[in-house]
Protein backbone atom coordinates (compact mmCIF):
# COMPACT_ATOMS: atom_id res chain seq x y z
CA UNK A 1 0.00 0.00 0.00
CA UNK A 2 1.48 3.50 -0.83
CA UNK A 3 2.32 5.33 2.81
CA UNK A 4 -0.87 7.46 3.56
CA UNK A 5 -0.69 10.12 6.16
CA UNK A 6 -2.23 8.79 9.33
CA UNK A 7 -5.11 10.34 10.33
CA UNK A 8 -5.45 13.06 13.90
CA UNK A 9 -7.66 11.47 16.43
CA UNK A 10 -10.11 14.03 15.47
CA UNK A 11 -10.26 13.34 12.20
CA UNK A 12 -10.60 9.38 13.07
CA UNK A 13 -13.05 9.73 15.34
CA UNK A 14 -15.79 11.71 13.34
CA UNK A 15 -15.05 9.37 10.15
CA UNK A 16 -15.79 6.51 12.67
CA UNK A 17 -18.99 8.38 13.71
CA UNK A 18 -20.49 9.09 10.40
CA UNK A 19 -20.10 5.54 9.35
CA UNK A 20 -21.28 3.76 12.02
CA UNK A 21 -24.29 1.53 11.34
CA UNK A 22 -26.14 2.82 14.82
CA UNK A 23 -24.97 5.91 14.90
CA UNK A 24 -23.18 5.50 18.26
CA UNK A 25 -19.39 4.82 18.87
CA UNK A 26 -18.23 4.00 22.27
CA UNK A 27 -15.26 5.06 23.95
CA UNK A 28 -13.44 1.63 23.83
CA UNK A 29 -13.90 1.42 20.24
CA UNK A 30 -12.99 4.64 19.60
CA UNK A 31 -9.74 3.69 21.47
CA UNK A 32 -9.21 0.25 19.80
CA UNK A 33 -9.06 2.35 16.37
CA UNK A 34 -6.84 4.76 17.44
CA UNK A 35 -4.50 1.92 18.75
CA UNK A 36 -4.67 1.09 14.90
CA UNK A 37 -2.81 4.47 13.83
CA UNK A 38 -0.55 4.58 16.66
CA UNK A 39 -2.90 7.06 18.45
CA UNK A 40 -2.82 6.68 22.37
CA UNK A 41 -5.85 6.07 24.62
CA UNK A 42 -5.36 9.25 26.35
CA UNK A 43 -5.09 10.77 23.37
CA UNK A 44 -8.46 9.51 22.30
CA UNK A 45 -10.13 10.46 25.13
CA UNK A 46 -8.89 14.06 24.98
CA UNK A 47 -10.18 14.15 21.32
CA UNK A 48 -13.95 13.15 21.91
CA UNK A 49 -13.67 15.66 24.85
CA UNK A 50 -12.80 18.59 23.23
CA UNK A 51 -15.38 17.45 20.20
CA UNK A 52 -18.35 17.34 22.62
CA UNK A 53 -16.98 20.65 24.08
CA UNK A 54 -17.45 21.57 19.86
CA UNK A 55 -20.48 20.45 19.78
CA UNK A 56 -19.22 18.06 17.07
CA UNK A 57 -20.27 15.18 19.39
CA UNK A 58 -22.32 14.29 22.03
CA UNK A 59 -22.60 11.81 25.14
CA UNK A 60 -25.50 9.46 24.38
CA UNK A 61 -24.35 7.55 27.54
CA UNK A 62 -21.44 7.35 29.31
CA UNK A 63 -18.65 5.93 27.53
CA UNK A 64 -20.81 6.24 24.27
CA UNK A 65 -20.67 9.14 21.76
CA UNK A 66 -22.59 10.05 18.70
CA UNK A 67 -22.57 13.76 16.27
CA UNK A 68 -23.89 16.34 17.34
CA UNK A 69 -25.48 18.88 16.18
CA UNK A 70 -22.43 20.97 14.52
CA UNK A 71 -21.19 17.20 13.84
CA UNK A 72 -24.39 16.66 11.92
CA UNK A 73 -23.89 19.58 9.63
CA UNK A 74 -20.14 19.39 8.65
CA UNK A 75 -21.67 15.39 7.98
CA UNK A 76 -24.37 16.62 5.49
CA UNK A 77 -21.38 18.88 3.52
CA UNK A 78 -19.22 16.33 3.40
CA UNK A 79 -21.13 13.17 2.78
CA UNK A 80 -22.87 14.83 -0.40
CA UNK A 81 -19.86 13.53 -2.46
CA UNK A 82 -21.83 10.67 -3.24
CA UNK A 83 -24.85 12.15 -4.91
CA UNK A 84 -22.82 14.80 -6.34
CA UNK A 85 -23.40 13.95 -9.72
CA UNK A 86 -27.02 14.59 -9.58
CA UNK A 87 -26.31 18.01 -8.91
CA UNK A 88 -24.46 18.31 -12.44
CA UNK A 89 -26.26 19.65 -15.46
CA UNK A 90 -25.33 20.51 -19.23
CA UNK A 91 -22.97 23.50 -19.43
CA UNK A 92 -24.60 26.48 -21.47
CA UNK A 93 -20.81 27.98 -21.42
CA UNK A 94 -21.57 30.66 -18.65
CA UNK A 95 -19.68 30.68 -15.27
CA UNK A 96 -20.70 30.99 -11.61
CA UNK A 97 -18.64 34.39 -9.97
CA UNK A 98 -17.67 35.10 -6.60
CA UNK A 99 -15.92 38.32 -6.04
CA UNK A 100 -13.86 38.24 -2.30
CA UNK A 101 -13.04 41.97 -1.82
CA UNK A 102 -15.18 42.35 1.05
CA UNK A 103 -13.36 40.44 3.64
CA UNK A 104 -9.96 42.12 4.88
CA UNK A 105 -6.69 39.21 5.02
CA UNK A 106 -6.26 40.22 8.24
CA UNK A 107 -9.06 38.34 9.56
CA UNK A 108 -6.94 34.45 9.10
CA UNK A 109 -9.84 32.43 10.79
CA UNK A 110 -12.93 34.32 8.62
CA UNK A 111 -10.58 33.74 5.40
CA UNK A 112 -9.11 30.42 5.79
CA UNK A 113 -13.14 29.60 6.06
CA UNK A 114 -13.78 31.40 3.00
CA UNK A 115 -10.98 29.76 1.13
CA UNK A 116 -12.11 26.08 2.00
CA UNK A 117 -15.81 27.27 0.54
CA UNK A 118 -14.49 28.16 -2.46
CA UNK A 119 -12.39 25.12 -2.78
CA UNK A 120 -15.44 22.61 -1.65
CA UNK A 121 -17.59 24.29 -4.82
CA UNK A 122 -15.01 24.34 -7.22
CA UNK A 123 -14.22 27.76 -7.23
CA UNK A 124 -10.70 28.90 -8.80
CA UNK A 125 -9.34 32.44 -8.45
CA UNK A 126 -9.47 34.18 -12.18
CA UNK A 127 -8.64 37.54 -11.61
CA UNK A 128 -7.75 39.37 -8.47
CA UNK A 129 -10.15 38.42 -5.78
CA UNK A 130 -12.66 36.87 -8.93
CA UNK A 131 -13.23 33.20 -8.28
CA UNK A 132 -15.22 31.27 -10.98
CA UNK A 133 -16.56 27.96 -12.18
CA UNK A 134 -18.79 26.37 -14.86
CA UNK A 135 -22.34 27.60 -13.93
CA UNK A 136 -23.45 23.24 -14.38
CA UNK A 137 -24.46 22.92 -11.25
CA UNK A 138 -28.49 22.47 -10.32
CA UNK A 139 -30.26 25.75 -9.16
CA UNK A 140 -27.17 27.60 -10.47
CA UNK A 141 -26.68 31.27 -8.83
CA UNK A 142 -29.16 31.04 -6.22
CA UNK A 143 -27.89 26.94 -5.16
CA UNK A 144 -24.54 28.46 -5.07
CA UNK A 145 -24.83 31.44 -3.22
CA UNK A 146 -26.97 29.42 -0.62
CA UNK A 147 -23.98 26.57 -0.28
CA UNK A 148 -21.17 29.43 0.64
CA UNK A 149 -23.80 31.10 3.32
CA UNK A 150 -24.07 27.30 5.03
CA UNK A 151 -20.26 27.44 5.13
CA UNK A 152 -19.95 30.24 6.86
CA UNK A 153 -19.49 32.66 3.87
CA UNK A 154 -20.82 36.30 4.38
CA UNK A 155 -24.31 37.09 2.59
CA UNK A 156 -22.55 40.28 1.49
CA UNK A 157 -20.31 38.20 -0.57
CA UNK A 158 -21.64 38.85 -4.88
CA UNK A 159 -22.27 35.90 -6.53
CA UNK A 160 -23.48 36.69 -9.82
CA UNK A 161 -24.10 34.72 -13.38
CA UNK A 162 -21.03 35.71 -15.74
CA UNK A 163 -22.14 34.95 -19.45
CA UNK A 164 -19.78 37.73 -21.57
CA UNK A 165 -16.34 37.19 -20.56
CA UNK A 166 -14.03 37.88 -23.93
CA UNK A 167 -12.38 35.15 -25.71
CA UNK A 168 -9.23 35.23 -24.12
CA UNK A 169 -10.75 35.51 -20.32
CA UNK A 170 -12.71 32.75 -21.48
CA UNK A 171 -10.08 30.51 -22.46
CA UNK A 172 -7.91 31.61 -18.84
CA UNK A 173 -11.06 30.45 -17.39
CA UNK A 174 -10.97 27.03 -18.55
CA UNK A 175 -7.44 26.25 -17.88
CA UNK A 176 -7.82 27.35 -14.43
CA UNK A 177 -8.47 23.58 -13.08
CA UNK A 178 -5.63 20.64 -13.93
CA UNK A 179 -7.73 18.58 -15.94
CA UNK A 180 -4.56 16.24 -16.89
CA UNK A 181 -4.10 15.59 -12.99
CA UNK A 182 -7.99 14.97 -12.41
CA UNK A 183 -8.16 12.08 -15.45
CA UNK A 184 -5.27 10.81 -13.77
CA UNK A 185 -6.64 10.83 -10.10
CA UNK A 186 -9.98 8.87 -11.84
CA UNK A 187 -7.80 6.10 -13.74
CA UNK A 188 -5.42 5.65 -11.23
CA UNK A 189 -7.87 5.39 -8.58
CA UNK A 190 -10.48 3.14 -9.98
CA UNK A 191 -7.26 0.57 -10.42
CA UNK A 192 -6.04 0.94 -6.92
CA UNK A 193 -9.31 0.76 -4.84
CA UNK A 194 -10.34 -2.10 -7.62
CA UNK A 195 -6.66 -3.97 -7.12
CA UNK A 196 -6.94 -3.83 -3.17
CA UNK A 197 -10.72 -5.08 -3.08
CA UNK A 198 -9.64 -8.22 -4.94
CA UNK A 199 -7.42 -8.71 -1.96
CA UNK A 200 -8.91 -7.54 0.92
CA UNK A 201 -9.70 -10.91 1.80
CA UNK A 202 -6.38 -12.33 2.84
CA UNK A 203 -5.50 -9.19 4.83
CA UNK A 204 -5.85 -10.25 8.88
CA UNK A 205 -8.46 -7.58 10.23
CA UNK A 206 -6.59 -5.01 11.83
CA UNK A 207 -4.39 -4.53 8.47
CA UNK A 208 -7.71 -4.43 6.19
CA UNK A 209 -9.23 -2.16 8.76
CA UNK A 210 -6.42 0.18 8.74
CA UNK A 211 -5.89 0.27 5.17
CA UNK A 212 -9.62 0.24 4.35
CA UNK A 213 -9.85 4.00 6.46
CA UNK A 214 -6.27 5.06 4.66
CA UNK A 215 -6.60 4.31 1.44
CA UNK A 216 -10.69 5.08 1.38
CA UNK A 217 -10.41 8.30 3.43
CA UNK A 218 -7.57 9.45 0.67
CA UNK A 219 -10.76 8.87 -2.13
CA UNK A 220 -13.06 10.29 -0.93
CA UNK A 221 -11.32 13.70 0.04
CA UNK A 222 -10.47 13.82 -3.67
CA UNK A 223 -14.22 13.63 -4.24
CA UNK A 224 -15.18 16.16 -1.91
CA UNK A 225 -13.02 18.67 -3.28
CA UNK A 226 -13.99 17.44 -6.92
CA UNK A 227 -14.65 20.57 -9.16
CA UNK A 228 -17.68 18.49 -10.84
CA UNK A 229 -16.19 20.15 -13.69
CA UNK A 230 -18.43 19.81 -17.43
CA UNK A 231 -17.75 17.16 -20.38
CA UNK A 232 -16.10 19.86 -22.51
CA UNK A 233 -13.59 20.42 -19.80
CA UNK A 234 -13.41 16.82 -18.02
CA UNK A 235 -14.53 13.44 -18.84
CA UNK A 236 -17.35 13.17 -17.15
CA UNK A 237 -17.80 9.73 -17.46
CA UNK A 238 -14.60 8.46 -15.97
CA UNK A 239 -15.03 10.74 -13.31
CA UNK A 240 -18.67 9.03 -12.72
CA UNK A 241 -16.92 5.66 -12.90
CA UNK A 242 -14.36 6.71 -10.33
CA UNK A 243 -17.10 7.76 -7.98
CA UNK A 244 -19.24 4.47 -8.62
CA UNK A 245 -15.58 2.84 -7.64
CA UNK A 246 -15.16 4.96 -4.66
CA UNK A 247 -18.92 4.16 -3.23
CA UNK A 248 -17.84 0.58 -3.90
CA UNK A 249 -14.93 0.36 -1.83
CA UNK A 250 -16.38 2.79 1.09
CA UNK A 251 -19.41 0.47 1.39
CA UNK A 252 -16.76 -2.82 1.57
CA UNK A 253 -14.68 -0.80 4.01
CA UNK A 254 -17.56 0.09 6.04
CA UNK A 255 -18.55 -4.15 6.75
CA UNK A 256 -14.84 -4.11 7.58
CA UNK A 257 -15.21 -1.59 10.48
CA UNK A 258 -18.06 -2.91 11.47
CA UNK A 259 -16.58 -6.15 12.05
CA UNK A 260 -13.28 -4.56 13.83
CA UNK A 261 -15.21 -2.98 16.11
CA UNK A 262 -17.73 -5.61 16.75
CA UNK A 263 -14.63 -7.80 18.37
CA UNK A 264 -13.25 -4.26 19.97
CA UNK A 265 -16.80 -4.40 22.05
CA UNK A 266 -16.91 -8.49 23.11
CA UNK A 267 -13.31 -7.79 24.12
CA UNK A 268 -14.55 -4.99 26.34
CA UNK A 269 -17.22 -7.22 27.68
CA UNK A 270 -15.07 -9.90 28.03
CA UNK A 271 -12.94 -8.01 30.21
CA UNK A 272 -15.48 -6.47 32.04
CA UNK A 273 -17.17 -9.70 33.20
Amino acid sequence: MTDLAHPSPRHLLMNLLRAADNGCLTAAEAVAAGELFGISGNATRVALARLAAAGLVDAKTRGSYRLGQAGIALDNEVSAWRSAEARVVPWSGRWIAVLTTGLPRTDRAAWRARERALSLLGLRELQGALFVRPDNLDGGVASVRARLASLGVGAETPVFCADQLDDALDQQARKLWNADALMRCYRDGCARLTQWLAGAASLPEGIAAKEAFLIGDHAIRQLVFDPLLPDPLIDAALRRRYRDTVIAFDQEGRAIWATFLAAARAKTTVSAA
